[in-house]
């Protein structure tokens, strides 16, 4: 069956990998990569509850946004959310959108007898400008993992990371290893997801958010 997918992300962040797709005098951003999984999503039985790029909330109150916003996300029942290395800008998080929408995301909430699940959480890394991922992940090939550099994130997407209540570990060269699906938000780069398709890691994501009671899920900003 189909999802209904909200996209968070950094509309005007260019620190990403060029895309063919975008016209030579045109800087790619977020917004591009947005473009590209939106077709992702109309081509298979999903439905996309995140806002069209036609669609300008630039001259509209943050309050009317949020509104706005929060129906689409209400109505929803998978959020992905972009991790780009100029997501995050110097404002407190309380006052960015990625953060208010991925807590609204996970919140359980009711509308006129209507009733808004916990959603599935999918982060999906871009490669930077250099088409590197390393601002965010890393790999160590002496003990065949990968690591996180959570501290670059955005407080409520880091503590839903690594936040599973029973984790299975091992020790490599001293480090712990986390093993299984150990976070709430599972991350995939965009070179995976583009290579094993949209459907296999939206199923990832609600295949966790099923077993959503072994992890200490975080839902409000700080």
């Amino acid at each position: 069956m189909g999802k209904k997918i909200f996209i968070s992300y950094k509309y005007g962040d260019s620190l990403v990998q060029r895309l063919p797709v975008v016209p030579f005098y045109e800087s790619t951003t977020a917004r591009h990569y947005v473009d590209e999984i939106q077709g992702m999503i109309e081509h298979e039985d999903h439905i996309n509850k995140g806002e069209n790029d036609g669609e300008d909330m630039s001259s509209l109150a943050d309050s009317t946004i949020g509104s706005k916003l929060g129906d689409k996300i209400f109505d929803s029942t998978v959020t992905i959310v972009l991790i780009s290395k100029g997501m995050k800008t110097n404002e407190p998080e309380r006052e960015q959108w990625i953060p208010w929408e991925v807590s609204y995301s996970l919140r359980e909430q009711s509308r006129q007898g209507q009733n808004s699940k916990t959603n599935a959480v999918l982060a999906l890394v871009l490669p930077d400008e250099n088409g590197s991922y390393e601002y965010f992940i890393t790999y160590n090939q002496a003990c065949r993992s990968r690591t996180l550099h959570t501290p670059f994130l955005f407080d409520i997407l880091r503590e839903n990371m690594f936040n599973v209540k029973n984790p299975e570990t091992r020790d490599c060269n001293g480090n712990t290893i986390y093993s299984g699906y150990s976070s709430y938000i599972h991350s995939v780069k965009w070179e995976d997801f583009v290579k094993d398709g949209i459907n296999k890691y939206i199923k990832i994501a609600v295949d966790i958010y099923k077993n959503r009671d072994n992890y200490e899920i975080r839902k409000n900003l700080k």
